[in-house]
């Protein structure tokens, strides 16, 4: 049986022709969510967690080269970057010399396969929004399918609730909206239901790279894929030290009640333990989103569960229409994929430098990775230059949506590389070869200009 808000959801995803595995997934979580779950995870029953740095591990290049033959990469490619205006995937975005995210990644793929004589699959997984550009910016390249692999799948979909009630919105000034997806945890749930999984193993791959496509540091480095072969895990993060921009987000622990990994984000956070969440002395290392695992161990796992792992539910409130602020508000049910560690006994955690983390989430990340903060070397894979990433604070009334953005740096991104601190306040265009040394904060009350040739240093610079 069930609520009536349930069987209406269910309803209208078979409806939509979601997969009954994923239908059976939202169920266990509605129920959670009918029963007051709220996902969270107090302070007391967690403790901080320690781990090996990958600068301190040995791996032969014959392991390396091994382990990579014997893995696929997936990338997370549903997102449309609604937040900064894109109504495309985000992943078709240019970084430089027009190339887009896509582009380098393809790139960096199949260097990988050259170097090493393997055949290194790359496949997306898109959102029912996403797929059509994403295809057709891969065509270009005629060779990177794999011979009896798709070059994507599709993340499933699920009604958002509203909140009074849990039961399905309604909107139809635009019904896409009344959809969402589940949060990058469905990839499980998406893999098993599309058959992905299987037909990755009956080709013989045993391992799986995944990593969100807007982060270009997240190279399938057969180095790390040595170092997850021969650890025997059959799941592993890699994780970063936290610094002050890490502040606000999730963080790996380890729970006190039996001695698991898990991922807290967030959202799983008590108001009262926000302090804690915020002390980096204490919780030392976020999660880079770049996980692996090895296919036989997720496919047992998956099927002792019936297809449900039962990740931690993570419960989103917000407008039913983002742009909208007064539209009704609703649930997003979701999951995160790097919280499917604490499902594996022995799973596994390890430091990576930063260079395998540079997320693009606001046009404040897009201009540092634009800029000649990072190279992108022969083989696609991206360097950085110097010691230290520069803070980056663009002013959101002009410089959030990537339109806006992108006609205040019509010659390129400023030199950032001597900069710590770049804060603008204000409408400021910027002309050719801009270099910013150390920290600058610029404010005018109206439409400014920083002429080319311009050396920014020094401090504040008011007009």
């Amino acid at each position: 049986m069930g609520s009536s808000g349930l069987n209406r959801a269910r309803e209208k995803m078979a409806a939509a022709g979601v997969d009954e595995v994923a239908i059976e997934t939202f169920a266990h979580y509605y129920r959670l969510l009918e029963h007051g779950e709220t996902g969270l995870i107090p302070e007391s029953s967690i403790e901080p967690l320690t781990m090996e740095s990958l600068a301190d591990v040995e791996v032969s290049d014959d392991d390396a080269a091994a382990a990579i033959g014997k893995t696929a990469v997936i990338k997370l490619n549903g997102g449309l970057a609604t937040s900064m205006g894109m109504d495309r995937a985000k992943s078709l975005l240019c970084v430089r010399r027009g190339l887009s995210f896509l582009d380098i990644i393809a790139r960096q793929v199949l260097h990988q396969r050259q170097r090493y004589g393997v055949d290194l699959p790359l496949i997306f997984m898109n959102s029912f929004r996403t797929s059509r550009d994403t295809l057709a910016a891969l065509a270009r390249y005629g060779d990177l399918p794999v011979e009896g692999l798709p070059l994507e799948f599709l993340q499933n979909k699920e009604p958002k609730l509203l909140v009074k009630d849990l039961s399905p919105v309604s909107y139809p000034k635009d019904p896409d909206l009344e959809w969402c997806p589940p949060g990058h945890g469905d990839l499980y749930t998406a893999l098993r239901g599309t058959g992905l999984l299987d037909k990755l193993m009956a080709a013989g791959y045993q391992y799986v790279f995944v990593s969100n496509s807007d982060n270009l540091g997240a190279t399938p480095d057969a180095r790390v894929a040595g170092w997850f072969a021969r650890s025997g895990a059959p799941f592993a993060i890699e994780a970063v030290r936290r610094t002050p921009s890490d502040r606000k987000g999730g963080h790996f622990a380890r729970r006190r009640l039996d001695g698991r990994i898990v991922l807290r984000e967030t959202a799983q956070t008590p108001q009262e333990d926000r302090e804690a969440l915020a002390d980096l002395s204490r919780h030392k290392y976020c999660s880079t989103n770049n996980l692996w695992f090895d296919l036989a161990a997720m496919k047992q796992a998956l099927d002792v569960r019936g297809g449900i792992l039962g990740l931690p539910l993570i419960r989103n409130v917000k407008p039913v229409d983002p742009a909208d602020p007064s539209s009704p508000q609703v649930i997003q049910i979701e999951t995160a994929m790097g919280s499917a560690i604490e499902v594996f006994e022995d799973a596994r955690t390890i430091e990576v430098g930063r260079d395998r983390f540079v997320p693009v989430k606001t046009t404040n990340d897009l201009l540092v990775l634009r800029s000649d903060v990072y190279e992108i070397r022969d083989d696609f894979v991206l360097d950085q230059n110097g010691d230290r990433i520069p803070y980056v604070d663009l002013d959101d009334t002009h410089y959030r949506l990537v339109g806006e953005f992108d006609k205040r740096f019509p010659e390129g991104a400023p030199s950032l590389r001597e900069a710590t601190r770049l804060t603008v306040e204000g409408d400021w265009t910027f002309g050719r070869d801009v270099r910013v040394v150390g920290e600058v904060e610029l404010e005018a009350s109206s439409a400014k200009r920083v002429d080319s040739g311009t050396v920014l240093g020094g401090g504040r610079a008011d007009a």
